[in-house]
């Protein structure tokens, strides 16, 4: 497999080589890409949070010698994540979505440990299983909140404590990455508390 580096500045990752296919997630400049196949205009790549996807082949560039480890930040151990989040609070929500033109709730999950140097899964449910269980009671800022049954959450949002979260969601009448209580984030949901 071929190591390329996404060569634009936001590129869509999609389920299917085609426009109109679900996206998946987003690729960002500079990110080095698995390429494990081309077809047409399209290639098959997979990130290096190990996510598979299809993206047009005009998103890709080259690398020359080695990928820079530069990609991403030095870590910046005692950081919180959270501040990182707070970075994209009023950008709208968007399926697949991973910058401050639009991000989903386990995109800026990724997103805000990736700001500190630290790569975690993309997707909800991999983020809880990547987690480790805490009692609401021990919660601290930046712990998640993860909506619906185990093994299959849909959605995730930071604590910040006090009874209030930090997500970005599609909820009517919101579309956006906001701070709310998490009684009005719940609804109906079941809900667990992770940490990273």
């Amino acid at each position: 497999m071929a190591l390329r580096l996404c060569g634009v500045e936001v590129a869509p990752v999609r389920a299917e080589p085609d426009d109109s296919a679900e996206q998946v997630t987003q690729a960002l400049q500079g990110e080095p890409l698995q390429l494990e196949e081309e077809n047409g205009n399209w290639a098959r790549i997979r990130t290096a949070y190990d996510y598979p996807g299809w993206i047009r082949t005009v998103a890709l560039g080259h690398v020359r010698g080695t990928v820079p480890r530069t990609w991403l930040p030095e870590p910046r151990p005692g950081a919180i994540p959270v501040e990182e989040a707070r970075a994209y609070v009023g950008a709208r929500y968007e399926w697949g979505g991973m910058s401050e033109r639009g991000i989903d709730c386990s995109g800026l999950v990724h997103m805000a440990h990736r700001r500190l140097g630290r790569l975690v899964p993309r997707d909800a449910h991999q983020q809880e299983a990547a987690g480790e269980p805490v009692v609401e009671s021990a919660l601290r800022p930046g712990d998640l909140v993860c909506f619906g049954p185990p093994g299959r959450v849909h959605h995730i949002a930071f604590w910040l404590g006090e009874g209030q979260v930090l997500h970005a969601t599609d909820r009517a009448g919101t579309g956006r990455v906001l701070e709310e209580p998490l009684d009005n984030a719940r609804g109906d949901h079941e809900i667990r508390f992770v940490r990273l």
